[in-house]
């Protein structure tokens, strides 16, 4: 079975890129024999397992931020004839990339202008086609509808749709017509379970320079959708170090706030790539993950990231994150931009040994139950010979 993935952004720097490059990885570890996957995409780094076909388009774009991508223009401000370039450029490279690989399957994995481009080849090729839906790109969707007609054709014309969460797909129902709902499945992205808990991870607070024994974390793209002020306001009354890995527009105005309030217990230490491994230290290191958004998180997978390392999670009560987070189970669900309650959980927890580790391992014991990366292979495996057969 070949598989050809067309992705809009470098497979680095966002949580589609990650489950991307994992979800391939596993479907190749599993079906050694029986699956190859082909990815083209703007990225021009090498893995080792998958081919990829670099892509240089006339213009890169974003939905929300991306710290591979700074200073980026957002697709909802380019105009319409810089997007149908784009959208050609996507076409005309995908066709040569099929007629060389000769896919038994196509995957947009996002929506925008790729299900489009898939639904094109599909007609001239005749070769069926999914979409996988991540969340985000249906918020470009209330910034932009330019795309949406040709997305309810491609829609349409689609085998299958997956979405990352019931929120997700109720979310894209509603977008694009409940009459999609037979073929609209929800997959959620994997988490790797291969966590050495045993690693020492100090030279994170020597290099820092910790006071306080105790670590909260926050990771992700500082946008204004991520709230990341909030946590920085509840930091005043958080008596313990206070991590924010990430970059993005937001920078500066957090900065200004940790200057303004003269905190000294936050450390902004800009992107880390998931391709350097240190990342996972901080997970490991953390006593406690806050996910402070202020919008509707489609799944949230770097909250999935800090739960698989024991780490119990304060996250707002917004969107497919609640389909997560049990409330005083593996985490806490707070009101959004309520720093205060951030700020009372957090303390609740730093207070408490003893729960704080409990509703780390229900965290770990959540994601090994519901977010098993074979599990997830499979179901798409399945689902791409479900399309080869239709």
């Amino acid at each position: 079975m070949k598989v050809l993935y067309l992705y809009m952004f470098p497979l680095w720097g966002n949580g589609s890129g990650a489950w991307l490059r994992r979800l391939i990885y596993h479907l190749q570890e599993n079906y050694p024999s029986g699956f190859e996957g082909y990815i083209v995409a703007p990225e021009r780094r090498k893995l080792k397992f998958v081919k990829i076909r670099a892509l240089r388009p006339p213009a890169m774009g974003v939905f929300v931020g991306n710290p591979e991508l700074p200073g980026v223009k957002k697709y909802s401000r380019m105009k319409t004839q810089d997007l149908i370039k784009i959208f050609n450029y996507y076409l005309t490279e995908s066709a040569k990339i099929v007629e060389k690989f000769k896919p038994d399957v196509i995957h947009a994995f996002h929506t925008a202008f790729l299900p489009p481009v898939a639904r094109s080849l599909a007609n001239f090729y005749k070769i069926p086609f999914i979409v996988t839906t991540h969340g985000s790109d249906l918020y470009y969707f209330e910034e932009d509808t330019r795309w949406k007609s040709l997305m309810g054709d491609a829609s349409n014309k689609a085998t299958f749709i997956t979405a990352n969460s019931n929120f997700t797909r109720n979310w894209y129902l509603k977008m694009f017509g409940k009459h999609l709902s037979k073929k609209i499945k929800t997959i959620p992205s994997g988490i790797s379970n291969k966590i050495d808990f045993n690693r020492n991870v100090s030279w994170i607070d020597k290099k820092y320079k910790f006071k306080y024994d105790k670590m909260v974390l926050f990771t992700g793209r500082l946008t204004e959708h991520k709230g990341v002020e909030y946590l920085i306001k509840a930091a005043r009354k958080i008596k313990a170090e206070i991590v924010i890995l990430g970059d993005g527009p937001e920078r500066k105005y957090l900065e200004k706030l940790v200057t303004k309030f003269k905190l000294d217990n936050i450390h902004m230490l800009g992107y880390f790539s998931q391709r350097l491994g240190k990342i996972n230290d901080f997970y490991l290191r953390a006593d406690i993950y806050v996910g402070p958004s202020v919008w509707k998180e489609p799944l949230g997978l770097v909250i999935l990231e800090a739960m698989v390392h024991k780490t119990p999670v304060i996250v707002s009560r917004k969107g497919g994150v609640t389909t997560i987070v049990k409330d005083g189970f593996n985490g806490f669900l707070v009101r959004a931009k309520s720093a205060n309650l951030i700020a009372q959980k957090v303390n609740l927890l730093l207070n408490n040994n003893k729960l704080r580790k409990k509703m780390g391992e229900n965290a770990y014991k959540t994601v090994l139950k519901r977010f098993n990366w074979e599990k997830i292979a499979t179901k798409f495996y399945n689902l791409y010979k479900r399309t080869i057969k239709k």
